[in-house]
């Protein structure tokens, strides 16, 4: 399969053949459900708490006495029934880390990889070699390939320090590296954007 390579100002200089191994493979829907499942597990940061009557301070002396009151037995004030008391079976930190086997991410990954590509949502940018690192230069660039208001990952060879500053302030915009790439954000955008320099490289990788 071959697509156009285009240079930031949209106009096409030549054509590439993306290969076959990576994004033309036929996607495993169940495995990629199962990578997102996991992949969303992992990001959940499991630090919801809250305190026990054991944790709430105070309540040391019994509100008042067992009998002849005509009142309810009470034998603290920070009892779960009380407002201020402590909560009953509430969350604790907990971690929701799920192991995702290598073989896993890789399938994962090929498979939306090969279906962007079967929907011709994938564009091959000559480089991406920009100035400065403003945003609305950035902004400019994608509009010129027709990508304004769109959600869109640009995979690019090195860290990019100036297309990551650029893009971090466009909502649906995101800039990584080929070789960090992964089937969530692969997923998750509706164009993938990647420079011949960061298609050598998944090429390398993931092959």
């Amino acid at each position: 399969m071959s697509v156009s390579v285009i240079k930031t100002d949209g106009s096409q200089i030549s054509t590439v053949d993306l290969p076959e191994a990576i994004f033309g493979r036929e996607p495993n829907e169940a495995v990629v459900h199962g990578y997102v499942v996991r992949y969303l597990a992992n990001q959940r940061q499991g630090n919801a708490a809250t305190k026990s009557r054991g944790m709430v301070a105070g309540g040391g002396a019994k509100p008042w006495r067992q009998k002849g009151t005509g009142r309810a037995r009470a034998g603290t004030i920070r009892s779960p029934l009380w407002p201020g008391g402590g909560i009953t079976f509430g969350p604790a930190p907990r971690s929701y880390y799920v192991r995702i086997p290598k073989k896993q991410k890789r399938q994962a990954l090929v498979s939306v990889l090969s279906d962007k590509a079967r929907r011709d949502r994938i564009k091959v940018l000559e480089d991406l070699n920009l100035l400065d690192h403003k945003t609305k230069n950035f902004a400019t660039m994608l509009g010129k390939l027709d990508l304004a208001g769109k959600k869109v990952l640009l995979l690019d060879e090195g860290s990019g320090d100036n297309s990551f500053r650029a893009s971090r302030n466009i909502p649906g915009v995101k800039v990584c590296r080929a070789r960090l790439a992964n089937a969530y954000d692969v997923l998750n955008a509706d164009y993938l954007v990647i420079t011949v320099a960061g298609l050598k490289e998944i090429e390398e990788v993931f092959a």
